[in-house]
């Protein structure tokens, strides 16, 4: 069923021209970009399940061209693209707004920013956001990665590209794909061993925030840092 077929009342279009978009749900904004549905699933039933699919929007963003074409009603490559380059540019807009100022102006955005990269990884990944003397982003990478449930992290790799992108301090991140983004001892000891280590170089650790499906946890809020 395609949304033009859908009551008047219930057409997400509709719905954001006299409401605005923050009146409609993850699942209407995704059924527009989508239009249509398949025989015998409406296209807002096709966006939920996309939905349930990824574990929600965090997931779906992090899903890439193959994952996308596993689901039934994707299969089209033009519906793929669009669909893939909306959350590219979705990534890249968050980026720049963390480029653009400071990190911590607004914690909120950091959490979300690393929600969009890590929440949907079926595997544990240690990244670093490197950030300036003013606090703005000038790169995130991806330094370590794992299994299921626990990464090797190396404090020598982290001081060197802490160096090598003349970063004034960082903030560290790493997902738990279980679910839980509660910190556990090694977690704790782990991130004082880095900010010992990258103390030496004069390169502050401002948090330690820990990404889970639909939520992350800063360290620093919880006086763990």
């Amino acid at each position: 069923m395609a949304l033009k077929d859908l009551p008047p009342d219930a057409r997400p279009r509709e719905k954001l021209i006299a409401r605005g978009p923050g009146a409609l749900s993850d699942a209407e904004l995704l059924a527009l970009l989508l239009r249509t549905g398949l025989a015998g699933k409406s296209v807002l039933h096709l966006a939920q399940e996309l939905l349930e699919t990824f574990k929600g929007l965090s997931g779906l963003l992090n899903a890439g061209l193959d994952d996308l074409k596993q689901i039934k009603g994707l299969g089209g490559s033009a519906k793929r693209a669009e669909l893939a380059a909306v959350l590219e540019l979705a990534r890249r807009a968050m980026a720049e707004q963390l480029k653009e100022r400071a990190v911590f102006d607004s914690p909120d955005a950091v959490k979300h920013y690393l929600q969009l990269h890590l929440a949907g990884k079926a595997h544990e990944v240690f990244a670093v956001l490197f950030l300036d003397s003013q606090h703005r982003l000038i790169v995130m990478d991806e330094l370590f990665r794992g299994t299921l449930t626990q990464t090797s992290v190396y404090p020598r790799e982290v001081v060197l590209h802490a160096l090598q992108r003349q970063a004034a301090a960082v903030v560290l991140a790493h997902n738990h794909p279980s679910g839980t983004v509660q910190p556990s001892r090694a977690d704790e000891a782990l991130t004082q061993t880095l900010k010992s280590a990258l103390a030496l170089v004069d390169v502050r650790v401002l948090d330690h925030v820990i990404v889970g499906p639909g939520q992350a946890l800063s360290m620093a809020e919880n006086g763990l840092l």
